[in-house]
């Protein structure tokens, strides 16, 4: 079974920084492809950041440049540092996993959040950002 767990999130001032991490299990860590992804309205969600196997990495203009997702391959985990918050990245951050690399190269930027038609999702991790 696929199974993806968030944490790290929290209250963090604007300014502020903070790192989330996802433990992945039941699949090929390595051989994946992993991203992080953020509620936006309703249950839509924006992808933040992708990590590749080959290691190649994409940001959106949203968190680029103050951003860095990386993989740690031995405790099958990726993560997402961020740092100068504001206050619209507060949200709920979905890890999500494309197992089999369907999208490599080409994740959908909006996504409706843990749908069960694209990937596999974490439960979510809460992330506020306040004055």
């Amino acid at each position: 079974e696929v199974q993806l767990v968030e944490s790290g999130g929290g209250s963090v001032e604007v300014g502020g920084s903070l790192r989330l991490s996802c433990t992945a299990s039941g699949f090929s860590f390595e051989d994946s492809d992993m991203g992080w992804y953020r509620q936006t309205t309703g249950d839509e969600c924006e992808l933040l950041s992708v990590i590749e196997s080959d290691g190649s990495t994409y940001y959106s203009d949203s968190v680029k440049g103050r951003s860095t997702i990386s993989q740690d391959n031995a405790k099958n985990t990726v993560y997402l540092e961020m740092s100068s918050l504001k206050p619209e990245d507060t949200g709920v951050y979905y890890c999500a996993a494309d197992i089999d690399r369907r999208y490599a190269g080409g994740w959908p930027t909006s996504n409706r959040c843990r749908t069960a038609h694209w990937g596999f999702w974490g439960q979510g991790t809460q992330v506020a950002v306040s004055p």
